[in-house]
């Protein structure tokens, strides 16, 4: 039985690891403050749990529908780009480094970001389908590779930002504002390509 959890665990990785727009957002972040970088974290888990819900009550062949695929294209890519306009004009912004400074609706703000980041992704819908092919042809042990895989993602969103937080002090403001800037950029461009794809 035990296997079938460390499956979920090497799924999870496998979506929670690869450097994608989530990823730089969180590691964006948590050079600032570990609670949003969190909080971002946690707002794609919600993502990828609504998802696994949705497959799971038999949603695939909608989700899979063209229409919901460009609908989702489209809106995904505006998003990416309105993100990395934000983070372009807030990149010398360090104000809400301090935890006093985060209230709980910058919090909910932050939360939804990476929840609909994660939700407007089209590929997304991709990895989890072809996850949920597998999970469900293992019928009673499902539960234990779904459990796996959210442990995966738990571990992935709490400890990589804690690692990048612990080590901010070394860098300068400077550092800091042209790591946001080169995130704005990857994020702008991850909004194109979407773009592109999807009219293609």
């Amino acid at each position: 039985m035990f296997s079938f959890f460390l499956q979920g665990l090497l799924f999870g990785f496998g979506a929670a690891v690869p450097l994608g727009p989530i990823n730089i957002l969180i590691m964006n972040r948590a050079l600032r403050s570990y609670a949003l970088a969190v909080t971002t974290g946690l707002g794609a888990l919600s993502a990828d749990l609504s998802y696994i819900l949705l497959l799971t009550f038999g949603f695939g062949a909608f989700l899979q529908e063209s229409i919901v695929l460009k609908l989702l294209g489209f809106f995904g890519s505006a998003f990416l780009i309105y993100m990395a306009y934000r983070l372009y004009i807030k990149r010398d912004d360090f104000s809400f480094e301090i935890k006093q400074d985060i209230s709980k609706g910058k919090l909910f703000r932050v939360y939804a970001s990476g929840y609909m980041l994660t939700l407007l992704n089209p590929y997304t819908i991709a990895f989890w389908m072809s996850v949920a092919t597998f999970v469900v042809a293992k019928n009673e042990y499902s539960f234990l590779i779904i459990f796996g895989m959210v442990t995966a993602i738990v571990l992935w969103i709490t400890i990589m930002p804690y690692v990048i937080y612990r080590s901010k002090h070394r860098f300068s403001k400077s550092f800091h504002s042209k790591m946001s800037l080169i995130a704005a950029v990857i994020l702008f461009c991850f909004g194109v390509y979407l773009l592109y794809i999807t009219l293609s």
